[in-house]
This record gives C-alpha cells, sequence and structure tokens, in this order.
C-alpha cells in the first residue's frame, strides 16, 4: 500500500514542491490616516473623503458577471495600528433591506457586506469579516477549501440605514489578525455584498466564472507601508459557577456544586506566530446542543466545537480530500470535541516564514472514573500539523495526530496537500497511517485511508471524482471517521442552467454515484442519486432528489434510497421557511439488523415581528417500519422553540423549550448574555428536564404529568485583556 501512495502521490508533490506563488493585479493602496473615524456607522468623516474606493461589483450568484441590484462602494485606509475599511451600500427600497439586532455569527439571512482578507498574500487562507447594516458582526475563516464560521475576533462595526440605503464601518485592529513579517505588507482582498430577497451575491473583484468558486486565486493585492509590530499578550481570567440538582428517590438534590477560576494567556512570538496556553480552562456550553434523533444510528452524531481554546486555528487541521464526497467516511482527523474535559493545554500557530505554516496543539484530558479505573485517568493529545504553500493555493502537508493513555494508544500520521491543475480544477491528495494498541502489545493494529479528489468548477458545470481506500484497522480517535474497511470510487457532475425566466433563475442538475466495497464481507454496495435544485423568484429554492442505493451491514446488504423533497426560503423581510421530507428504505441497525422504511421530516421556520426580537421553530420527526411484517418500530419527534430578544448588539435574552416525545422529555433553557467583544462577556443561565414519570413506592414509574428531574444553574464571566 505505500508502494500505492508513492505512486500516486509524490511525483506530483515532487513537481510542485518548491514553486512560488505569483501574483499579476496592480495592488491597491489604501489611504494611510492620522486621524480614524469613527466606529458608527455614518460615513461624514473626512478619511473616507480621501480615501480610495472600488465600486466595479458584479454578481457570482445565482449567476455570473451581472450588476448588482444596487450600487456598493468599499473604502479603504488604515494607520500604524488598524485596518479600516467601509461600505456604501445603495438601494432603491431601503425598507425591505432584511437586517436585525442579533448576536455575532446570526446574520447569514440578512442583507449584509463582507470583507475577504488574505492577510498572508499567500493563497492560502482568509479572514472573512461580515456586517450586516445593523453593524452586527460574522467572522470567520477560511484553508484548505473549508469555512469555519466558528472563530470569533476582536474587531469593531457600525452600520446605519437611511432613505438611499445603508452604510457600515469597519475597524481591524492588528493584533486580531496575523500577517507577514515585512515592509510593506501586503495582503489580498474581496469585497463582496449580499441582498437578500434578492439572493443576490456579488464581489469586488468580479469572480472569473472560469474559475469556479476559487477565490483566494483571485485576490485584489493590497500594499501596507510601516504597520506597527507591537507585541501582542492577552490575558483572559474566567470565573465560572455551576449548581447541578438531580433527582434522587423522589426529590431534587444538590448533585454538584462548583465554582472554578481559569486563565488563558496568548503571546505574539512575531505577528504571524502565536502561542496559547491554558490552565484550568473553562471549556463549558452556554446553550445545550439542539437534540438529534439518537437510535438506530451505525455511527456516533456530529456536534460542531464551540470552545474558544480550540477554535482559533482550528482551520489548519482540516486536511485535502477529506469529506469530498456525501458518502465519504473520513470527515475530519482532528475533531476537537473527542478531548471531552481537558484540565490543560498549549497551541502554537501561524507562520515560519512566507510559505510555512504550523499549527500544534497538546491537550490532556480528564477521563471520567469506572469500575476499570476507580482513580479516573488521563489522555494525553499531542496534534501537529505542517503546511508548505505552493504556486497559486497549492500545498503540501503533513500531520500527526495522537491520543495516549497508559495501556493504549492511537496515532495517526501521513501527507496530504492540494495542486491546482488548471484555473478550474484543483487536485487534493492525502495518505494517512494509523497505529493503534489496546492493553498489550499482542493487540496492536496497523492501518491506512488514501484519498484522491479531483474537482473542476465553472459557471455552466461543475464536477468531480474521488477515490477512497481505507484499511479495516484504520483508527483515528482523535477525528471524526464514520466507516473504516472501505474502497470506493464516486463522481458527481452538476450542470447548471439559467432559464430566460422571471420566476426560475437558476436549476441546478446533479447526479452522483458511489461505488463502494466492503472489505469485511467482500460485498459492493451501490448509492446513485438524480437530483434538481429550482432557484425560484426572490431567495425560494425548491429541490426535489430521487436516489437508488444499497448498504453493507454485518456481512448483509440492505436497500438505502428513496426520494427527498425540500422547499424553502425568505419569504419576506420577518418570514424565513423550510421543510424537507424524505421516505427511504432504511436499515435497523442491531445484532440482527433487517430491512424496513423510514420517513424522515426536519421543519424550520424563522419569524422576525422586528429587528429586536426572533422566534425560531424547528421540527424533526423520524420513523422506522419493518418489511416483512409492516411494524411500527419506533417514532422519533423533537419539537424545539427558542424565542430571542437582542435589546442592543451586546446583550440578548433567550428562552429555549424543546420536547423530546420518543423519549418523554421535556427541555427548558434560558439564558441572558452579554458579550462586548469575544472574551469580554457574561452569562446567566438556568435548566430544567421534565419527564413524564413519579416516585411510587419506592421507585419512578410512567406518569402523564411532568417531573422536574434535572436542574442547573450556570453562570460565567471573563475579561479580556490585551496589552
Amino acid at each position: 500500500m505505500r508502494d500505492l501512495v508513492t505512486k500516486l502521490i509524490l511525483p506530483v508533490v515532487l513537481l510542485l514542491m518548491w514553486l512560488d506563488p505569483v501574483r499579476a493585479q496592480a495592488p491597491l493602496e489604501p489611504l494611510r490616516t492620522e486621524t480614524p473615524p469613527v466606529i458608527d456607522g455614518n460615513l461624514d468623516d473626512a478619511v473616507w473623503q480621501e480615501s480610495p474606493y472600488v465600486t466595479e461589483f458584479r454578481t457570482y450568484a445565482p449567476d455570473y458577471g451581472l450588476e448588482l441590484a444596487g450600487e456598493t462602494r468599499a473604502y479603504m485606509a488604515y494607520d500604524a495600528e488598524n485596518l479600516y475599511f467601509a461600505f456604501r451600500a445603495l438601494d432603491s427600497e431601503p425598507d425591505k433591506i432584511k437586517r436585525s439586532i442579533s448576536s455575532r455569527d446570526n446574520i447569514a439571512r440578512d442583507d449584509w457586506v463582507a470583507i475577504n482578507l488574505d492577510s498572508f498574500n499567500d493563497q492560502q487562507s482568509l479572514y472573512a469579516f461580515y456586517i450586516n447594516p445593523q453593524g452586527v458582526q460574522g467572522d470567520s475563516r477560511y484553508a484548505g477549501g473549508v469555512e469555519d464560521r466558528s472563530v470569533d475576533l476582536v474587531w469593531y462595526s457600525g452600520g446605519r440605514v437611511d432613505e438611499n440605503g445603508y452604510s457600515v464601518e469597519i475597524r481591524i485592529p492588528l493584533k486580531s489578525i496575523r500577517f507577514a513579517h515585512a515592509d510593506p505588507v501586503r495582503m489580498g482582498v474581496i469585497f463582496e455584498r449580499h441582498i437578500s430577497r434578492r439572493s443576490q451575491y456579488g464581489t469586488c473583484p468580479p469572480l472569473n466564472p472560469e474559475r469556479g468558486e476559487s477565490w483566494l486565486t483571485q485576490m485584489s493585492p493590497l500594499v501596507f507601508r510601516d504597520l506597527e509590530r507591537s507585541t501582542l499578550f492577552e490575558l483572559l481570567p474566567a470565573v465560572t459557577y455551576s449548581q447541578r440538582r438531580a433527582m434522587d428517590e423522589g426529590k431534587l438534590t444538590t448533585e454538584e456544586e462548583r465554582g472554578d477560576i481559569s486563565i488563558t494567556a496568548k503571546y505574539g512570538i512575531t505577528s504571524d506566530l502565536i502561542l496559547d496556553g491554558t490552565y484550568n480552562p473553562d471549556f463549558s456550553q452556554i446553550e445545550a446542543d439542539a437534540g438529534q434523533v439518537d437510535i438506530n444510528l451505525r455511527y456516533q452524531l456530529y456536534f460542531a466545537e464551540k470552545r474558544p481554546f480550540f477554535l482559533e486555528g482550528h482551520e489548519h487541521f482540516t486536511v485535502a480530500a477529506a469529506a469530498a464526497s456525501e458518502r465519504d467516511p473520513v470527515q475530519s482527523i482532528v475533531y476537537t470535541r473527542t478531548i471531552v474535559d481537558p484540565v490543560g493545554g498549549a497551541k502554537l500557530a501561524g507562520k515560519i516564514g512566507s510559505r510555512n505554516t504550523l499549527a500544534t496543539i497538546y491537550a490532556v484530558d480528564a477521563l471520567p472514573e469506572s469500575d476499570s479505573l476507580p482513580g479516573g485517568e488521563y489522555a494525553h493529545f499531542p496534534i501537529l500539523r505542517y503546511k508548505r504553500a505552493l504556486s497559486e493555493d497549492s500545498y503540501i502537508g503533513g500531520i500527526y495526530a495522537g491520543r495516549e493513555l497508559r495501556d493504549h494508544f492511537n496515532r495517526v500520521f501521513g501527507i496530504d496537500g492540494q495542486v491546482r491543475v488548471t484555473e478550474s480544477s484543483t487536485l487534493g491528495y492525502h495518505g494517512l497511517f494509523s497505529q493503534a494498541k489496546e492493553d498489550s502489545p499482542s493487540r496492536r493494529q496497523d492501518g491506512h485511508a488514501i484519498g484522491l479528489h479531483f474537482a473542476r468548477g465553472t459557471r455552466d458545470v461543475d464536477y468531480s471524482l474521488v477515490v477512497k481506500d481505507i484499511a479495516e484497522d484504520f483508527r483515528a480517535e482523535t477525528g471524526y471517521i464514520t466507516r473504516a474497511g472501505i474502497l470506493q470510487f464516486s463522481a458527481l457532475l452538476r450542470p447548471k442552467l439559467y432559464p430566460a425566466s422571471s420566476i426560475v433563475r437558476r436549476i441546478d442538475a446533479e447526479l452522483f454515484t458511489a461505488q463502494t466495497r466492503d472489505k469485511f464481507s467482500n460485498l459492493w454496495e451501490t448509492f446513485n442519486h438524480i437530483s434538481f435544485q429550482n432557484y425560484l423568484w426572490g431567495s425560494i429554492i425548491f429541490k426535489v432528489k430521487y436516489s437508488y442505493s444499497t448498504e453493507v451491514f454485518l456481512g448483509e446488504q440492505f436497500k438505502t434510497g428513496g426520494f427527498h423533497v425540500f422547499g424553502g426560503g425568505q419569504f419576506t423581510r420577518q418570514l424565513y421557511a423550510g421543510v424537507l421530507y424524505r421516505h427511504v428504505k432504511a436499515i435497523y441497525y442491531s445484532e440482527d439488523p433487517y430491512q424496513g422504511s423510514s420517513n424522515r421530516l426536519t421543519a424550520d421556520l424563522i419569524y422576525q415581528p422586528s429587528d429586536n426580537l426572533q422566534f425560531d421553530l424547528s421540527f424533526i420527526y423520524n420513523d422506522f417500519y419493518r418489511d416483512s411484517d409492516s411494524r411500527k418500530i419506533y417514532e422519533y419527534p423533537i419539537t424545539r422553540g427558542r424565542l430571542t430578544y437582542q435589546v442592543n448588539r451586546y446583550l440578548f435574552f433567550r428562552g429555549i423549550l424543546e420536547y423530546n416525545e420518543y423519549r418523554s422529555e421535556l427541555l427548558t433553557d434560558f439564558l441572558a448574555s452579554f458579550t462586548y467583544i469575544p472574551g469580554t462577556v457574561i452569562h446567566i443561565g438556568y435548566g430544567s428536564l421534565y419527564d413524564k414519570v413519579r416516585w411510587a413506592n419506592g421507585e419512578y414509574v410512567e406518569s402523564d404529568r411532568f417531573l422536574e428531574t434535572k436542574r442547573a444553574l450556570f453562570f460565567k464571566t471573563s475579561y479580556l485583556w490585551r496589552l
């Protein structure tokens, strides 16, 4: 198998390894100012009268090259410590501008403008700063083909709506981003605007339709001179208090009462290399994960990472050719929620030189006590990632991810990379190997995972080819791998049509096939679908999909195909609704599996009667019928309502009510949250769990009424000191 890796991957690597990145565009030179603007959304500051601006915005969705519905100007300026940007977004129907006063990162359905900033000008990654018309922020990091929206950076913004549209202003402290240690400093930028009610997305510079979504190769270069390189030092002390009560013989009693002090520090070794350390970290979440159907599963559920310490630099751990198709079992090699209860950790992330990226994590995780481990144990997580930039957005990388215990270890290591083959196509690859030992050397297991992913995307058609070979004994305990022991070939073809119609603006037809050999049984399974997604007037989407598929489980082949229907969109400024219904053949996963069928429904409704108030309602329903006798084995409905009142950009109150009918459980959750900037926060939470039981004659028995069985109170405050 190592010979196969050598033949497939190393020739490409050796050919491109030392090529230099190339840029051909004339640079933009923002205005250097000694009088910074007031960040209030009002463009009356003198700096905006003098600074250069760009205005040639063109759409990239639903089609390329069209003028946006309103003129847009993006202004640029800077001083020794900050970058400044402003937008003037004109709109002939200002009363229809979709906006909200919400918590950060909750503006995807609003109108917004954005700055996509390649701060190293190396076409490997970018920061994205999103701002809605009220000045509410969203941010993300993009690298390795994946946008990570869980990032929270410290920056400042203001916005206001008027009779001609809206304006926003942005200040980005240089301490909040990483950039090259050089003078002048060169960065890359793409300015972006979204008009919600028209579902229009546009950029300046306009994107080339023959390059598809290869944004990193289409940036306009920016030049900044004499930037200050002060040493970054941040200190984040946090105080938490929690009280948990649980039912004991019919009465709520205190199960745990705990107060903690934690501290996290960040030190900038250079402007592009940052060291983080944390002691006794608070990794608690301020809101419970939304309920999911958690029965009849072949693999564990996936929950997004929300803990701040793990979020910065998270994008560096993305492995090329992972999550390459909807049937790809290798989703990630580093899934930090496998670190459940860390007692401490350290990170080092950033650039070494112009083309080398380094990211490391070391965390110690406290394992719960058990019969076999009465005193508990610690798991150690050493993780190391290296990437070297090649030409354009190509790169080669290496990764090591380990989980070490006293009598057990799991280690994954290997190489990956991406090669830009043409201006519209890329080839991604990885060759990974794992080693695992349980209890004794005689139970040593070694495995491999090899992946190749070729993708091409243009205005008119997208297609991709994926090859995956995963050994039976491949293990990645630090990652999220849904299945081992397969050989898989898959292909996707997505032609895009643009009818001359005011109702249907675009149709994406999709053909997908995946052929998989299960190595444990030597049986083949197939997955094939055809779908049509229609982009209708406004932002409405309608999609139909039919699949024919089989799946091998415990040496048997079962049918799993069916049809899917989705419809939804932002119907008015106040109302979003979406419904997905699926009827599929399904497997009952057990030691004695059997064939069945399933109905699956997901519905979402978001109603926003004012800029400050929002009501979210979601409903999930799954059932399963056994084919042999048409018996209903289970039905699993979950209803979740969330009401949020956002007093201003900093303070909100949120209440959640979730009913799991399958488990007869009612969850209530209340949160009051104040966030001035990421890190400077106060959270107060209170929640309860109710079950349909009662205590009678020394035991719990079913009841028609709810009994509170758990209660929790949570308080957290922290303050970010930045020197």
